[in-house]
């Protein structure tokens, strides 16, 4: 008869500040998702915002011709690739890019976070914002304050409501405002009058600006203005090629700094060399061209940006017909519907929250979509669905071959997406 000895490690001390902060939300619905289809549920995975496009062949043979690269790379990325991303700030923004002043690192996720772990700020973020804003913020134990936006506006932060919580604030710490456009959770796009009205704001205060610019080359109109451009002495902007170029399983981001914060590259280039030490040499040498302007890749994004016009346009008017408030989207994977206005009906069903709203959806229609408390937003009964669940290298091929193509959800291609739309539907018609 065996006995079991006590586990000596039970009681391991794990840092608190990991404790209270969950798993990320977009990972974990995606988790959730497959486990009801493993389970025999149909589902329609609406709520991981992943490219349903496929990395562009060019940048495909690209990574096959320099698969044998093995050594590792500079800490702050490969000079070429480095060249590349500079030109193409420089070329898309007019901005004053350099070279010597990008970081190259494993996704904008990973340089979110060493930017951070290497400033000593409070955060600001607009409600609703991306979910991995505020946890990072938590791991370090960073200050994070939420500024209230408004569905009428977009979901989108004004200058008022900037300059409002600048004039309410009590601590001495420097800010950090994260500023995405196109926006996850609401699809929403900054203009160049709002850019130039939050820019103004931003200089007057001294707040540093983190422009997440992951979407940047899905604005639906190719009419994508970043804040750098308006406050070119304090913005980074932050890309990579996980949306606009499908190849979030790379793992390739980057940012770009402004002169005069030279300090905080040397501090991340730091964090980098003690965490990642480089990104994979044949992904940085393969992800030259997604940044440079040849005919291929510009054939491919406006063909990307055209397919998820017609499918946000589609998505949210027949949303917008069932009597819920959302916004027509105007770049990325997403849209934002409100159900507020449909709350006393919700509560006679017996939802409460936001969160029961999102589980009794997926249980009773099968559609998974992220609860807006997951983005900070928890005044109102709002769900992000981001309209990903189909084909996309099918239907990206027939958009480039047919250039009349209309894109709606009548296409074959777009079953799954007309069938989760009318799951909705259908289930808000019957409360």
């Amino acid at each position: 008869m065996t006995t079991s000895t006590p586990n000596p490690f039970a009681d391991l001390p794990i840092n608190p500040s990991i404790l209270r902060v969950p798993k990320s939300a977009t990972l974990a619905i995606n988790e959730k998702s497959k486990a009801l289809q493993r389970a025999g549920k149909r589902i329609y995975r609406l709520g991981l915002g992943q490219s349903p496009f496929p990395v562009p062949e060019l940048m495909v043979s690209r990574l096959q011709a320099y698969a044998r690269a093995k050594d590792y790379m500079a800490v702050q990325g490969y000079l070429p690739l480095r060249e590349a991303i500079a030109g193409m700030l420089r070329r898309t923004e007019g901005l004053d890019s350099q070279a010597r002043r990008i970081l190259v690192g494993p996704g904008s996720k990973e340089l979110l976070f060493g930017l951070q772990m290497a400033l000593d700020c409070e955060l600001l973020l607009p409600a609703p914002s991306w979910v991995s804003y505020e946890p990072q913020a938590r791991l370090l134990s960073r200050p994070c304050r939420w500024i209230e936006t408004r569905p009428e506006n977009g979901w989108k932060l004004t200058a008022g409501d900037l300059e409002q919580q600048a004039r309410e604030r009590d601590g001495k710490k420097r800010q950090l405002l994260i500023l995405n456009s196109p926006n996850n959770p609401s699809g929403a796009c900054y203009s160049e009058t709002e850019l130039q009205d939050l820019a103004e704001v931003a200089r007057r205060h001294g707040i540093l600006v983190l422009s997440d610019e992951i979407y940047s080359e899905l604005h639906y109109r190719g009419e994508h203005r970043s804040m750098a451009r308006y406050y070119p002495e304090g913005t980074l902007v932050s890309n990579g090629i996980s949306k606009w170029a499908g190849a979030g399983g790379w793992r390739l981001g980057f940012l770009a700094f402004p002169e005069g914060l030279e300090a905080l590259l040397k501090s991340m280039i730091v964090i980098a060399s003690e965490t990642f030490t480089s990104v994979s040499a044949p992904i940085q040498m393969a992800s030259i061209c997604a940044f440079e302007d040849s005919p291929a890749m510009l054939d491919y994004i406006h063909a990307c940006r055209r397919v998820m016009a017609g499918i946000g346009q589609d998505f949210s008017r027949q949303l917008r017909e069932a009597g819920l408030q959302v916004a027509e989207p105007e770049g990325g994977f997403y849209c934002l519907p409100d159900f507020t206005p449909m709350a006393d009906r919700l509560q006679n069903y017996g939802i409460e929250s936001v969160a029961d709203l999102a589980t009794r959806l997926l249980e009773e229609t099968g559609v998974a979509g992220l609860p807006g408390s997951d983005f900070g937003l928890h005044d109102h009964l709002a769900l992000r669905f981001a309209f990903v669940d189909f084909d996309g290298a099918e239907l990206l091929q027939a958009a480039q071959e047919k250039p009349d193509l209309v894109i709606d959800l009548q296409l074959p291609q777009l079953q799954r997406l007309q069938q989760a739309a009318d799951r909705i539907c259908d289930w808000l018609h019957r409360l």
